[in-house]
C-alpha cells in the first residue's frame, strides 16, 4: 500500500466523487479510477458505494471508513516524521503535539510553551482536547507527544510530571434551581436527581465512587465528553452536571452556577509521555523547559 495511493483514496473520500477528486489531484479520471480499483483489490474489500445522490456521488463502505481513519493517522505520522528529521541542528524548529482534558491548569503547560517559543520561535504547538481514553490512545499511536490527564497513571507505560495544581469536583446547575441556594452539595442531595456525567466517569470513576450509591440506582440522564456541551444540557434542564470547577463561565449574566462537593473531592493532574520512545529535539527540549517551569511554579 503506497502513501501516494492513500492520498488518492482520501481525496476521493473527501470529494465523494472520482471526477472532483481527479481534478483536485491533477490526474485523469481513468488513472484515478484504476488506482482506487487496485487498492480495493489489494485489500480484498470494497471501499466505496457507487451511484449515490448527485453527479457520480460515492460514499464510503464500513471498510472504507476504517481505512479513512487509519490513512489520516498514517499520513499525519509521515508528515510529523519528515518534519522532525528535516529539523536543522543549528536552528530548533518543529512541532509539538499535546492532548489534554479540559482544565484551567493547561495554563501551566502554556507558560512553558511560551518560554519555549521565546527561545525557539520556530516551534509550533498543536493542542487537541479529549478525555483520558482519547489522550492515551493518541499517545500510544504516536499522534501526540504529551498528554494531560486526571487521576492515576500507569507508571509502567508512561513517564509523568505531576502538575502543582488540582481540579475540584462539583455540580453545574441553573442559578434558579433550589439546590443553588446551598454553598456545597452533599452526596445525598444528588441520589435522586437527574445527573450528567463525563464519559470517563460513567464507567465507574472517582466521582461516582464518591456518591457511595449503586450506579444502577442513580438517575444518569446523559454523559458528555466536553463540558461546554454538557453545560448546554444543564441550561435546558436535562440534569445536573458533575464536573470540574473553572471550566465554565458562571458569573455575570450566566444562567448557570457551580457548587463544590461536600466532603470535597479533588483530582490530581499529570503530564505524561510514553516510555522507551525516541523524541525529536524540540520535544526533548520542551520536556526540559516544562520541568524547569513546573519547578518554579511549585515554589510560588
Amino acid at each position: 500500500m503506497e502513501l501516494r495511493v492513500l492520498q488518492y483514496f482520501l481525496a476521493v473520500a473527501r470529494e465523494q466523487s472520482i471526477v472532483l477528486a481527479a481534478k483536485s489531484l491533477h490526474l485523469s479520471q481513468p488513472t484515478l479510477s484504476t488506482q482506487i480499483k487496485k487498492l480495493e483489490e489489494e485489500l480484498g474489500k470494497q471501499l466505496f458505494i457507487r451511484g449515490g445522490k448527485g453527479p457520480r456521488r460515492i460514499t464510503l463502505t464500513e471498510e472504507g471508513m476504517i481505512l479513512r481513519k487509519r490513512a489520516e493517522e498514517i499520513l499525519e505520522l509521515v508528515h510529523k516524521t519528515e518534519t522532525e528529521i528535516a529539523a536543522s541542528d543549528d536552528m530548533l524548529m518543529g512541532d509539538i503535539y499535546i492532548g489534554a482534558g479540559e482544565t484551567d491548569s493547561i495554563r501551566l503547560v502554556a507558560r512553558a510553551a511560551k518560554q519555549m517559543q521565546l527561545r525557539y520561535p520556530g516551534i509550533q504547538f498543536h493542542i487537541s482536547s479529549g478525555n483520558a481514553v482519547y489522550v492515551k490512545e493518541s499517545l500510544d499511536r504516536g499522534l501526540i507527544d504529551f498528554g494531560i490527564i486526571f487521576g492515576t497513571v500507569d507508571m509502567t507505560s508512561y513517564h509523568t510530571l505531576k502538575l502543582p495544581a488540582t481540579d475540584t469536583w462539583g455540580v453545574l446547575m441553573r442559578k434558579d434551581d433550589p439546590l443553588a441556594e446551598k454553598t456545597s452539595i452533599r452526596r445525598e442531595d444528588l441520589w435522586d436527581l437527574p445527573l450528567i456525567v463525563s464519559q470517563q466517569e460513567s464507567a465507574g470513576g472517582q466521582v461516582l465512587q464518591w456518591l457511595k450509591r449503586d450506579p444502577a440506582k442513580l438517575h444518569i440522564t446523559a454523559s458528555y465528553n466536553l463540558i461546554y456541551n454538557a453545560s448546554r444540557l444543564v441550561d435546558e434542564g436535562l440534569g445536573y452536571a458533575l464536573a470540574f470547577d473553572k471550566l465554565i463561565h458562571t458569573s455575570g449574566d450566566s444562567s448557570l452556577c457551580f457548587r463544590p462537593l461536600n466532603p470535597p473531592l479533588e483530582t490530581e493532574m499529570f503530564v505524561i509521555w510514553k516510555k522507551y520512545q525516541v523524541f525529536s529535539k524540540p520535544v526533548e527540549k520542551f520536556i526540559a523547559i516544562l520541568k524547569e517551569s513546573l519547578a518554579l511554579d511549585d515554589t510560588l
